[in-house]
């Protein structure tokens, strides 16, 4: 009879003996790259640092990002204790200032009447307002290292809107047969990825020719294209911006190191008239219409993401203009 395995015991630690301080050690704790990482895993979003107690308008935040994917903020307002009025009021100042936003707030633990005004606020609010509610606790097993973990107690329901307002517009027939088919075929995408489980993945599916991911910082990303007349889908890296020339520059004199990575030749186009400049790979003579070439439409757009993943993001985080 094959013997049972041990496990370890999960047991809560005290929040204090992690972080004393909310400014002094949690904020400067989560503002570190790989603590930001694991926020943004946590919410779905590829965040990038702008700064921890940075100026928005007339108000201050913890910690201040952007989603590298839609380049709106993300505001991060931090609790190492229960919610409070006051730290509400002060997220409803975010919202008020701000065109675009998404606010994080973060504390030990939530109270039941702060959930429901999240809750609330995601429901009034429109596509361009999110509200997060992340309580962080620490655990251990033994004598080992503390582990941080976040747990979502609100989330914003945009997502669900999104997508219900795509099978409404379906349902009353408000998009052409190629947006219904172009948003039918993300939507395949969408749980071919999930089930594929890699580190590319689509929030929302949109009814139109591309879709965007984020590569992990702003004015950088990745588009997915879907030529339905033509017959070719694409991946390419977008780069735009003040600076989005010479960062291709940078990137254009690795050209060689850069297609030995990749494995292939890729196509360098700069777009010198243009406000963006691409480096694109095409898959050509797979029709978008013929619902059985989707399975190897989805195979190469999902192995093409994952190598301009894995080559350029690096690379992109380490650009400098200096």
């Amino acid at each position: 009879m094959a013997n049972n395995p041990s496990f370890g015991k999960l047991e809560s630690v005290d929040i204090r003996e992690g972080w004393q301080n909310e400014a002094a050690n949690f904020t400067p704790w989560l503002a570190e790259k790989e603590n930001i990482s694991l926020l943004g895993q946590t919410i779905g979003m590829e965040l990038e640092l702008e700064g921890t107690e940075r100026t928005v308008g007339s108000f201050n935040a913890d910690i201040l990002c952007k989603d590298t994917r839609t380049g709106y903020w993300v505001l991060v307002e931090n609790q190492l204790e229960r919610t409070d009025h006051t730290h509400l009021g002060q997220i409803l100042t975010y919202a008020a200032g701000l065109d675009a936003v998404t606010i994080v707030w973060i504390a030990a633990p939530f109270r039941d009447e702060h959930q429901a005004a999240l809750h609330w606020l995601n429901e009034i609010t429109d596509e361009r307002f999110n509200f997060f509610g992340l309580e962080i606790e620490l655990w251990r097993i033994g004598e080992s290292i503390a582990a941080p973990k976040f747990n979502i107690v609100v989330a914003p329901n945009d997502w669900s809107k999104s997508v219900a307002r795509a099978a409404s517009s379906i349902a009353n027939e408000n998009l052409s047969d190629t947006r219904r088919l172009q948003l039918e075929f993300w939507t395949a995408l969408k749980e071919f990825l999930e089930q594929r489980g890699g580190t590319v993945q689509i929030r929302t599916p949109p009814a139109q020719n591309w879709i965007t991911f984020g590569i992990g910082r702003t004015y950088f990303g990745m588009s997915a294209t879907l030529n339905v007349w033509e017959h070719w889908s694409s991946v390419y890296l977008a780069l735009y911006g003040a600076d989005a020339k010479m960062h291709f520059q940078f990137l254009h004199d690795e050209k060689e190191e850069i297609e030995k990575e990749f494995g292939q030749s890729l196509e360098w186009r700069e777009l010198p008239e243009g406000k963006e400049s691409h480096i694109r790979l095409q898959f050509l003579q797979r029709d978008p219409e013929n619902r059985s070439h989707w399975p190897d439409i989805q195979e190469w757009m999902a192995a093409t993401l994952e190598r301009f993943d894995t080559v350029f993001r690096s690379r992109i985080r380490n650009l400098s203009l200096d």
